[in-house]
């Protein structure tokens, strides 16, 4: 393989520049949980106007249940239903308070494979005063009629034990139909109701 050189190489010697596109984040809409909760929709504002969004989670605290969860779901019918199909993958690493389980593993318990079930968001999480979670979720190109969406998601929380655990997922939802709402929903164990009693989530568009 030749090597290729450049001429005009010194930053002195440059005339011109070509434009560049700038991007820039968009405020949508934002959700401030001030008492219990079942599940925070968002019904509104995600469509064809961006090709990515992003969730951002701030201090959510669950209910006062035994380790309680927060997941999520999808919608293609507006928010009348949150059962899209998604095959994701999920690992953590973890840290407890009093040095326990330094470690980093895949999290079998939070991936799924073309299920409709809940997404998890943070599992087995401290119910304490001082406990909550924060993180993003980063939905790319909702809106497309070609495609199967993909997004990518972090959290950091307290966990149960107590502990700092940091859970990193990614994966798809398995349908060409747009998707137009997503679902922030609160659990005490799997498929059982709880809540979601303080917090915010924001929601952004991507130029």
């Amino acid at each position: 393989m030749s090597i290729v050189k450049l001429n005009n190489r010194s930053v002195k010697n440059i005339t011109s520049f070509g434009s560049l596109t700038s991007g820039s984040m968009t405020f949508i809409s934002k959700t401030t949980i001030s008492s219990p909760v079942s599940s925070v929709q968002f019904t509104s504002g995600i469509d064809n106007t961006y090709k990515e969004y992003i969730f951002y989670f701030v201090n959510l605290h669950p209910n006062s249940n035994s380790e309680p969860d927060i997941r999520m779901n999808f919608s293609i019918d507006g928010g009348s239903n949150y059962n899209v199909t998604k095959t994701t993958t999920a690992f953590y690493a973890r840290h407890a308070e009093n040095g326990d389980f330094a470690s980093m593993a895949y999290e079998s318990d939070s991936d799924l494979s073309q299920s409709t079930a809940n997404q998890a968001v943070g599992l087995n999480m401290e119910s304490d005063n001082d406990g909550s979670l924060a993180g993003y979720l980063h939905l790319f190109n909702p809106s497309s009629t070609t495609f199967a969406k993909h997004f990518i998601m972090e959290t950091a929380y307290m966990h149960d034990y107590p502990a700092a655990w940091t859970q990193k997922y990614g994966g798809y939802i398995n349908t060409t139909s747009a998707v137009n709402a997503v679902s922030f929903i609160g659990e005490y164990g799997e498929g059982t109701s709880g809540n979601i009693d303080a917090g915010t989530i924001i929601l952004y568009g991507i130029n």
